[in-house]
């Protein structure tokens, strides 16, 4: 890793939360540095335009260029829009929180979401993050891409229990990610949150690629198998229609809307 780059990345993403203009000794007691090294460092900043500086108090504040590539980057992956009539019909079919959510390694990050009006309901946030292989969402996505035990291990490293019910072995992921493409969708049974269950479905585009997975969060006491197989249906019917909306098209055939895998399972050396 270069130390310097992070240094620089580090500071940029540290003065954008602040929502302040941030003076030498700031950074520098943030990062524990010297001050002449907070110098340099904004200094770079500035030069490369990342950062400007107030020529009176000579205090420091992010540039407009990070809201740039922000909205560039909002535009490229914008497909919550297109998708949110659909997370929205659900939502008020069946009374549950929905999300959308995205694969960003071995985490999943909630683009949008619905919460349920019920008394008793899950909790999720727009921006959260949770670990891909204990959430649905996250299991649906790593399934769409059929990966082997080698890229599963590539991405997701150490499979640590975030609950008793957690999966902490490679070979039951796989065999789980197998269940999934079978049945079309994901579950989780309080893997990530005690009391939190969850059911996720990938979103294909026009060609054939999965942008993401439409979830859903349900609280275990309404969480029996036939109320989650009901559900499961919705969400697939959810997921089909979205994956329509972008394009993709459906098989007349009965299908899953997980595509079967042809990449076949490697083992670990």
């Amino acid at each position: 890793m270069d130390s310097t780059l992070a240094k620089g990345l580090a500071a940029i993403e540290w003065m954008t939360r602040q929502q302040r203009a941030c003076r030498v000794t700031d950074l520098a007691q943030a990062f524990g540095m010297a001050r002449s090294n907070a110098h340099r460092t904004l200094q770079t900043l500035v030069g490369c335009g990342w950062a400007v500086q107030d020529p009176e108090t000579s205090a420091y504040r992010p540039s407009l260029r990070l809201f740039e590539l922000g909205a560039l980057v909002s535009e490229a992956t914008d497909v919550g829009s297109l998708l949110r009539p659909h997370l929205a019909a659900l939502a008020q079919q069946t009374g549950e929180t929905i999300h959308l959510a995205v694969l960003d390694g071995a985490e999943i990050v909630y683009l949008d979401k619905f919460d349920s009006p019920l008394p008793v309901a899950a909790y999720s946030r727009i921006g959260g993050r949770a670990a891909a292989y204990c959430v649905a969402s996250g299991k649906a996505l790593l399934a769409a891409a059929a990966p082997d035990l080698h890229a599963l291990h590539e991405r997701l490293g150490t499979l640590a229990a975030h609950t008793k019910n957690s999966i902490t072995s490679f070979d039951a992921l796989v065999s789980e990610l197998e269940r999934t493409r079978v049945r079309g969708y994901a579950e989780n049974r309080e893997e990530w949150r005690l009391g939190v269950c969850g059911l996720g479905v990938p979103v294909f585009n026009a060609r054939g690629e999965v942008v993401a997975a439409v979830g859903m969060s349900v609280p275990s006491i309404r969480f029996a198998r036939t109320q989650a197989r009901g559900l499961a249906d919705r969400l697939m019917a959810c997921a089909r229609d979205a994956s329509v909306t972008l394009g993709y098209r459906v098989s007349p055939m009965p299908a899953t809307p997980l595509p079967a895998s042809t990449t076949r399972r490697r083992r670990l050396e």
